[in-house]
């Protein structure tokens, strides 16, 4: 670990992520979060660094040159690592964090080296499940290897979930720590639902509405939902919001855009009668956590980080990503007191995950870097933890 001297009033913590430019996600969601709490809460001074082309309305962003991505969902690849390593040195900060395994964490590295500061990575997005789907397992083997590398280099790796922990920790990341990501309970709450959501839809109020956020890609495990509430039939109906992969609308589909602003997807979700999420690879899940708020019971496959929020008490989680599993595991959804399974869905993601409560965690983790002795968290004493 390396020396700070910096006076609290001075802390200056920079994050750098590949990630923050997608449409989809919860890596800008999280950062943006940890903005607006920083100024809230704080006398930090924060700053995200990330390859976009522009942000009126992130005061704390700095563009890095970059290009799109093609068929990216959004992502955007920087023009110069080199680039960025130089703004990171200009910038002069205390800590350091990383967002994505790629060409922004290199750079974050030779910052550190030349400031001689502390650098910690967040592992938002599983590269080996990714490069086993896409090239086997000599591609699992190889990113594994590369993250063991990679990681080496960081005084403190977080992951969201324990499963990602565990998997962090099985190729040998001996400073991986578990660290929940959290969630905005009062743009997701049960008062911003549109009562009218099924009518807009053209579907009658008897109708049983699941409702599905995020990237329509293949690791979503879409096409296999889909074929569950086609099997499903009368009276079951699906939506999903978001973009990606072509999906086309059916009688028992309905397809709405990306929603840019927050409180439009609160009222969407909370519009609906569940939540469902047929991934089994999340590495955490904070569209579910979204939906909780929101006080919505949720249907989850059990595997990765989704199988973490979902309960007995909260939702149910189906035992496969088959569509056969998902269409029991909605049908049995449908048997329980769904109105309860809500409410306690929004007192657990209000109890457990609002950001006053995840927010004073991670800061713990920071002040472990920078040496507890060295600055005062007063502002957060009298959060929740």
């Amino acid at each position: 670990m390396r020396d700070s001297t910096a006076p609290a009033v001075n802390v200056h913590l920079v994050d750098i992520s590949l990630f923050y430019p997608a449409r989809t996600g919860g890596v800008r969601t999280y950062l943006r979060a940890k903005s607006r709490w920083l100024r809230q809460k704080s006398t930090w001074r924060h700053t995200i660094i990330a390859p976009v082309l522009r942000d009126d309305d992130d005061p704390d962003l700095i563009a890095i040159p970059s290009f799109p991505i093609p068929f990216g969902q959004g992502f955007r690849w920087p023009l110069s690592a080199a680039l960025a390593t130089r703004r990171l040195i200009s910038l002069q900060p205390q800590l350091i964090e990383v967002g994505d395994p790629y060409q922004f964490a290199w750079s974050a590295i030779q910052a550190r080296d030349k400031l001689n500061i502390a650098a910690l990575a967040f592992y938002h997005s599983d590269l080996p499940q990714l490069a086993s789907r896409r090239m086997g397992a000599l591609g699992q083997l190889a990113a594994e290897n590369y993250l063991r590398k990679l990681y080496t280099h960081f005084d403190l790796v977080l992951a969201p979930s324990r499963a990602s922990l565990h998997k962090l920790q099985a190729i040998g990341i001996r400073q991986a720590r578990h660290q929940p990501l959290g969630v905005d309970t009062v743009i997701f709450a049960p008062g911003r639902r549109d009562p009218w959501l099924k009518r807009r839809l053209g579907l009658a109020a008897d109708c049983r509405l699941l409702v599905y956020a995020g990237r329509f890609s293949r690791e979503k495990n879409l096409a296999a939902l889909i074929a569950a509430v086609e099997h499903l039939g009368h009276p079951y109906h699906l939506l999903l919001i978001g973009g990606g992969s072509r999906i086309s609308a059916s009688g028992r589909v309905s397809c709405l855009p990306y929603q840019q602003d927050a409180s439009a997807l609160a009222s969407l979700i909370g519009g609906a009668d569940a939540f469902v999420h047929p991934g089994q690879h999340e590495t955490f899940g904070l569209v579910v956590l979204e939906a909780m708020a929101c006080g919505l019971p949720v249907l989850g496959v059990a595997g990765g980080g989704v199988a973490e929020l979902v309960d007995a008490d909260t939702g149910l989680l189906a035992e496969s990503g088959s569509s056969a599993s998902l269409s029991e595991g909605i049908r049995s959804l449908f048997s329980a007191d769904l109105p309860a399974m809500g409410r306690r869905a929004r007192q657990k993601a209000v109890v457990r995950y609002g950001w006053d409560c995840i927010m004073p965690q991670l800061m713990r983790h920071y002040e472990t870097l920078l040496g507890s002795g060295q600055f005062r968290l007063a502002d957060i004493a009298s959060l929740p933890h």
